[in-house]
């Protein structure tokens, strides 16, 4: 008796956790939370893409073959897979905040390391074990910002604050176009390794997630955050709070993986694998091989490649922010599935009339990326919204493994087909875009304002 009273103590502690939260308008702190997170994701963004712009430099400098590009793009992907599954563990053990810092230092210490790389063999050694930390932040950081907020809006607010990942592509693009040329590719790691000091200021500003506390029975840490969050919010906006309304919350179990693959999930699991899947081949496998596919197929300048990369990337930017913006209105579906139906027809069309001409190239694949930019930053808005806070960060991991999969076989891909044209790589990557959009009309599921708990319970 005694311990069923105290199952119902914390289902209630959960539900007025949940209740709280919802009540709270969004306010100065949580801008504050989105900058001090959006910071280190906004390196991890730069440090992805930085080996897409030192490649134009080493390729002739160490003398490298298209098997041996690729290999050096998709080994950082291979870490990051690792990292995906390792931190969204500890995010599930150890709470979301704990495994951001870890992540984040993981990334700073072996950009560091990536600087000082002395040939092909150590620099792939190096960028492999970057790609642990750069695995485990973004997904983490997306599990943590949608926990601290309320349904309505959320989806603008956490893609606002996931408009900081493409903003970080195209700072790479913008200080590579200065960096590169002038003080050498080994500078661009350097600023790479700038995060590690953001962990003193997560350790201060930034409570663990009210929510996770509550599923893990830390009733009074849950208490201490959430109030610390409610005081920094009325100090903000120097109103009182809205009464609380109640809100059910989940009756929670321990995390299995029944919550990814059980009668209620396995549909949702499916069906966002396959979103990322297809986003990201498409995103990496293209515009990480751009920049040096235009200087060694088109030979253009080191200059004029990187910036017909930086292009490629400002207009996956516009993109994105038209999916910030506009996803609240449309929803997730019909967004996502419109999205692939643009990427595939920009690509199939490029297939069709031939990529003679290196503006041509910019032009399509720019088109593709505008709408494949739209899925990749939509995923981690819409994932965390599909799993209970108990298995929340598991299965964001591990749906994020699905696009470091994709980031590891994109540009191999290419590394090995490019030999054979361009065009028949354009033609793969649309053909599994269109098959992409299928998927998601038919099979997604809408999450458009409803409360996270509602959607899984």
């Amino acid at each position: 008796m005694a311990a069923l009273d105290q199952l119902h103590l914390h289902q209630s502690k959960r539900s007025d956790v949940v209740a709280r939260i919802e009540r709270l308008p969004i306010s100065t702190w949580h801008v504050k939370a989105r900058v001090i997170i959006g910071v280190a994701t906004f390196f991890d963004a730069f440090d992805a893409l930085a080996i897409a712009f030192v490649l134009p430099v080493l390729v002739p400098l160490w003398k490298l073959a298209g098997p041996q590009i690729g290999l050096l793009i998709s080994a950082g992907y291979l870490g990051q897979l690792a990292g995906a599954l390792l931190f969204s563990w500890a995010a599930q053990r150890y709470g979301r905040v704990r495994a951001l810092q870890w992540s984040i230092l993981v990334m700073s210490i072996m950009s560091l390391a990536c600087a000082f790389a002395w040939d092909y063999r150590s620099l792939l050694v190096f960028r492999t074990l970057q790609g642990v930390g750069l695995g485990g932040e973004v997904p983490i950081a997306a599990v943590y910002i949608s926990e601290i907020t309320r349904a309505q809006g959320r989806g603008r607010f956490v893609l606002l604050y996931e408009l900081i990942f493409p903003v970080g592509l195209v700072g790479a693009g913008l200080i590579a176009r200065w960096v590169v040329p002038v003080f050498g590719w080994q500078y661009m790691f350097v600023i790479g390794a700038i995060p590690a000091l953001l962990v003193v200021f997560m350790q201060r500003q930034l409570p663990e997630s009210p929510r996770w506390l509550a599923t893990r029975g830390r009733d009074a840490e849950a208490e201490a955050a959430l109030t610390f969050i409610e005081r920094e919010t009325e100090k903000a906006t120097q109103k009182p709070l809205p009464p609380v309304q109640t809100v059910a919350a989940a009756d929670e179990q321990p995390a299995s993986w029944a919550d990814l693959f059980g009668p209620k999930y396995l549909r949702r699991t499916l069906v966002v694998w396959t979103i990322w899947f297809a986003a990201y081949l498409i995103t990496y496998g293209l515009t990480v091989w751009l920049p040096t596919i235009y200087r060694t197929v088109f030979h253009l300048s080191l200059g004029q490649s990187l910036q017909y990369g930086l292009i490629t990337q400002v207009v996956g930017l516009a993109g994105t922010l038209t999916c910030a913006l506009t996803i609240d209105y449309f929803g997730r579906r019909s967004w996502f599935a419109m999205a692939f139906v643009g990427a595939a027809a920009a690509l199939i069309a490029l297939w069709f009339i031939g990529a003679q001409s290196p503006l041509r190239v910019l032009v399509f694949v720019g088109i593709a990326f505008f709408f494949s930019s739209v899925v990749s930053i939509g995923a981690y808005l819409y994932t965390p919204e599909l799993y209970p806070t108990r298995a929340r960060a598991m299965g964001v991991g591990v749906a994020t493994a699905w696009l470091r999969l994709a980031s590891m076989i994109g540009p191999t891909v290419v590394g090995l087909m490019i030999g054979g044209g361009l065009e028949n790589v354009f033609l793969a990557f649309g053909v599994i875009a269109a098959l992409a959009a299928i998927v998601t009309a038919v099979f997604a599921v809408e999450t458009k304002n409803r409360v996270l708990e509602e959607v899984s319970p």
